[in-house]
């Protein structure tokens, strides 16, 4: 593995022994993120903590879970890959100039995508070396999404362009009949679904210009659209938190939608029973999710950290960690994450990811 050089030799050394296969506890500091005693009586452990060499002023920007990685890049496009489960280096890496703003970090197969200026960046997985770059004459307004044939740009002209993903031709393009501006897009295999900034969602055939269905909301949707089988779960600007029904048929009902009772300017997270919606001013709410109901709201609840065991374990705006009985609304307990700037949220299990100011980096996941 290549090791850039951006802090004294004994860092790097650390590094270079994680990259080797050692165990990431060589790269760690003398003291822990979160103390052993502190997470011991929240009935949680340190699966593995890692330090990575931040320079002074720099801090971390993005930090993703994508699968069995952790991805974190810092404000200045410095680029990291952990195997989420053991915590080891893939890659550490310089993604861009840092000057240049960088927009979305996608997996498909074995590239990790993303938006580098205007420009399509695929790097690898592996590497995180580039494997191509394109600029695919558009100015683009959202992070790259692709499926196998075709990437699909919403760009500022106020269409979504599919261009095949051999060669980036553009195949065709489709736009909104009210002419609004896309702000979000996902696909697969089956089909391509938008929204918009007008509260239009729209899926098309993934393979065709082909409208299959389009539900419409007051205002725009906040942030992105999330997929579950034949459901589609978003928030909107209009104090709702929907989830619509549709799959490739030529109509989309409303499942239900939940006032949240603020303007919501981010999407909601969603696991296998709930579905979890921040609200400036309200905090976050969780909310059953066949029934639509809420099962209980936290006023200083900011983000779900991850599930398990019929518990959700919230990151809040003043540094604590809550933990939430599901079953019947009730806070279990909290205790004090000061450390704690940055966290991944986990919604497919149990393990936490956070982060501090001086690089440290930890899995942390419940005993009991």
């Amino acid at each position: 593995m290549q090791i850039v050089l951006r802090r004294n030799v004994m860092v790097v050394l650390a590094v270079s022994l994680v990259g080797s296969g050692f165990s990431s506890h060589v790269a760690k500091v003398s003291d822990r993120l979160l103390s052993a005693e502190l997470l011991d009586r929240a009935r949680l452990r340190t699966v593995w903590q890692m330090t990575l060499p931040l320079k002074p002023g720099e801090k971390f920007d993005t930090i993703a879970l994508l699968g069995d990685r952790l991805y974190l890049r810092s404000d200045r496009n410095y680029l990291w890959s952990l195997d989420a489960a053991k915590g080891d280096m893939v890659f550490s890496r310089s993604a861009a100039p840092e000057s240049i703003p960088m927009m979305g970090l996608v997996v498909h197969g074995d590239d990790l995508i993303s938006l580098v200026g205007n420009q399509i960046v695929e790097y690898s997985v592996a590497t995180g070396i580039e494997r191509r770059i394109a600029n695919p004459g558009l100015s683009v307004v959202t992070p790259p999404v692709r499926n196998s044939q075709y990437f699909y740009l919403a760009a500022a002209d106020r269409r979504l362009h599919a261009l095949r993903t051999k060669d980036l031709v553009r195949m065709f393009q489709v736009a909104p009949e009210n002419d609004s501006l896309i702000t979000t897009v996902l696909a697969d295999e089956e089909m391509a679904v938008f929204g918009t900034n007008e509260g239009n969602v729209i899926a098309i055939a993934a393979d065709g210009p082909r409208k299959l269905w389009e539900f419409k909301v007051p205002e725009a949707v906040a942030g992105s659209i999330i997929r579950d089988g034949d459901s589609f779960y978003f928030a909107c600007r209009d104090t709702n938190v929907y989830r619509i029904d549709a799959g490739q048929t030529a109509s989309a009902r409303l499942g239900w939608r939940f006032q949240a009772e603020a303007v919501l300017d981010r999407p909601p997270r969603v696991t296998d029973r709930y579905v979890y919606q921040y609200a400036p001013g309200r905090g976050l709410t969780a909310i059953e999710k066949g029934s639509g109901q809420a099962v209980w709201s936290l006023a200083d609840g900011l983000d779900l950290l991850a599930e398990a065991d019929g518990k959700a374990y919230v990151i809040t705006r003043i540094r604590t960690l809550t933990v939430m009985d599901n079953a019947s609304g009730k806070r279990l307990y909290s205790v004090n994450w000061a450390p704690v700037i940055g966290h991944a949220s986990n919604t497919q299990g149990a393990r936490m990811y956070v982060v501090d100011e001086h690089g440290r980096v930890a899995c942390i996941e419940p005993t009991r």
